[in-house]
């Protein structure tokens, strides 16, 4: 499915799960090169930057949000840059682009006063956007990593050890989509140099800024993380030796209980015929003393 819409001398073309007449078609108006048109027909699982003499091609993966129920964890997006237009191609529905196209289409987007000057400007406000909303993808974990740390002060460490493997496994996904951005945009920034005028450089280094964003917001929740997941075992390995701690206490005041009803068990006459039976009864009473002054001194009780 093609969607299209100009401003100005600038069009803009999204393509969602194109088709082999779609993708002959942007090849013959838009002098695509086969190599690149390929590309199109499938997903990959690479990010690229190809500089041809009158467009950029790029392929960047961002990341799916978890409550979008999607099995997947991130999205491809090919990004086709010629001077006067954008071709976006994807392969599901992005709710980012859709958004965006809306803006564009209503010339809303703010801060337009070099879109009509080429194409780049264009795909510096789409990829604005994109990071955007995985920055508010995100954010949104805040608030799992404020209920994580509210349930380790609340005795709840058994419940949270689960939220702490679901965030974790969500901060994993953003990091394994993302992990190839940043040499994919140095790579942009050193082709649009050559492709667009001097004056773009700015916009081309301000990508990366959006990018390093991400990684810094990405960056903290995994500290966080990681020392609420120490914090966490911290309390259960605490509670597991206070536990522990009891049941021993509790075996050293049964053995006694268990040795008397074991006395009284046996038969009166055979035990006062029997002298080595007190001098076991004295060195078990010995022992228990040693055990509870030994368990004093190591403030086990």
């Amino acid at each position: 499915m093609i969607t299209k819409h100009t401003q100005g001398d600038i069009t803009w073309i999204d393509v969602q799960s194109p088709t082999k007449e779609e993708v002959f078609d942007l090849v013959d108006k838009y002098s695509i090169a086969h190599l690149i048109a390929e590309e199109f027909m499938a997903e990959t699982v690479r990010s690229k930057v190809d500089l041809y003499d009158n467009l950029i091609y790029l392929i960047l993966h961002f990341p799916i949000s978890h409550t979008k129920n999607s099995e997947k964890t991130e999205q491809e997006i090919d990004f086709v840059v010629g001077k006067n237009f954008l071709i976006t191609i994807h392969y599901e529905h992005i709710n980012s682009l859709h958004k965006f196209f809306k803006k564009f289409e209503k010339n809303f987007i703010s801060d337009k006063k070099n879109i009509s000057d080429h194409a780049g400007y264009l795909f510096f406000h789409l990829i604005k956007e994109l990071y955007k909303d995985v920055l508010t993808d995100l954010e949104n974990i805040n608030v799992d990593l404020e209920k994580i740390e509210r349930g380790i002060f609340e005795g709840k460490e058994k419940q949270t050890v689960k939220i702490i493997s679901n965030v974790n496994r969500q901060l994993l996904d953003f990091k394994q989509a993302i992990r190839f951005h940043y040499e994919t945009l140095k790579s942009f920034e050193s082709a649009g140099k050559k492709f667009f005028d001097i004056e773009f450089s700015y916009y081309l280094e301000a990508i990366i800024g959006e990018y390093n964003k991400i990684k810094n917001v990405l960056d903290g929740h995994k500290d966080l993380l990681t020392d609420l997941r120490e914090t966490n075992d911290s309390l259960l390995s605490s509670k597991t030796n206070e536990v522990i701690k009891n049941l021993t206490v509790l075996n050293f005041v049964m053995l006694p209980i268990s040795l008397i009803a074991w006395i009284f068990s046996m038969n009166s006459n055979f035990i006062l015929n029997i002298p080595e039976f007190y001098a076991v009864i004295i060195m078990m009473i010995i022992i228990g003393v040693s055990m509870y002054i030994f368990f004093k001194s190591k403030k086990w009780l």
